[in-house]
């Protein structure tokens, strides 16, 4: 496995998820979450399709025989997705961030029992040096002077897609030992839009030029960045990729500051280093270098 390119391929679709995040917390004002669920996973499709055909291998890509392990993949993606989305509609992105940070963690001990993979003990302390750096950085978002209902929503929603999200990353890990990177992201885009159309039963709302512009935004950031995130869990372990996903923080505190205007104070910024201090230990280590 080139772990390398698996690394570089994660830090950049974690870049590209944080800005699918934006988008679909502007969308969220407007659309319910089924609609934003659809458009961003129908609109994903397109670059999927665009990067199968600049690899040469459409459609072949798309032949497989595990029916069974794309319709479990998506299924669990589909799930943490909705999970995500209401999460991210009643939530800042820096407090609904910090449940996203949560699944690397839980994806080791699962990766373990059903990948065999053998984190050394570095590599799982590293992970939780990166989590306590998001916790200290994401403090005082956590502290508020009362627990609205709109923040229990949000909360136990997180907790839900991290959970959820955790399992789907070992399904994308067994899909890419038979099936190409491409195939995973589109039957998974596929499989929510059927799943987010469903939702116009329920009753969808008319919404204006601008939530529109942030639909397909979230559709084209999220289908690129489920394209290279596949890719790089091709290449690299969970466990190794775990670390790199707290860089996360870092994209959603500035977006938190760019489009809000909220600044992180020193507690935040001391987090900020402690996680960043985990990448690059674990970037300089042998482990990756050797992998």
């Amino acid at each position: 496995m080139n772990t390398w390119k698996g690394v570089m391929l994660r830090l950049m679709a974690t870049g590209l998820f944080a800005c699918m995040a934006l988008c679909v917390k502007k969308a969220s004002v407007e659309a319910p979450v089924g609609q934003v669920v659809f458009w961003r996973s129908s609109i994903a499709i397109i670059p999927i399709l665009i990067y199968l055909m600049c690899i040469g291998v459409f459609p072949e890509a798309l032949k497989t025989r595990n029916w069974k392990g794309h319709i479990e993949r998506s299924a669990y993606g589909c799930l943490a997705m909705f999970f995500s989305f209401i999460s991210l509609a009643y939530l800042p992105l820096s407090l609904a961030a910090i449940f996203g940070f949560l699944a690397p963690l839980l994806a080791i001990p699962i990766a373990v029992v059903l990948l065999d993979e053998r984190p050394s003990t570095f590599l799982v302390g590293m992970v939780i040096v990166g989590f306590a750096g998001v916790i200290i950085s994401l403090y005082p978002s956590l502290e508020s002077p009362e627990v609205t209902r709109a923040t229990l929503l949000g909360s136990l929603s997180g907790v839900a897609m991290a959970a959820i999200t955790a399992i789907a990353k070992i399904k994308i890990k067994t899909l890419t030992q038979t099936e190409h990177a491409g195939s995973i992201a589109f039957f998974f885009a596929l499989v929510c839009s059927l799943v987010g159309g469903a939702t116009s039963f329920w009753g969808w709302t008319d919404i204006a030029f601008e939530s529109m512009v942030w639909l397909v935004g979230a559709g084209l950031f999220g289908g690129i960045a489920h394209v290279m995130m596949t890719e790089a869990i091709a290449r690299a372990p969970i466990s190794t990729l775990a670390v790199f996903e707290y860089t996360a923080v870092l994209w959603a505190l500035s977006m938190d500051y760019g489009f809000f205007g909220d600044l992180p104070d020193p507690v935040s910024v001391f987090g900020i280093a402690l996680t960043l201090f985990a990448v690059l230990i674990v970037l300089r280590s042998r482990e990756v270098r050797m992998a």
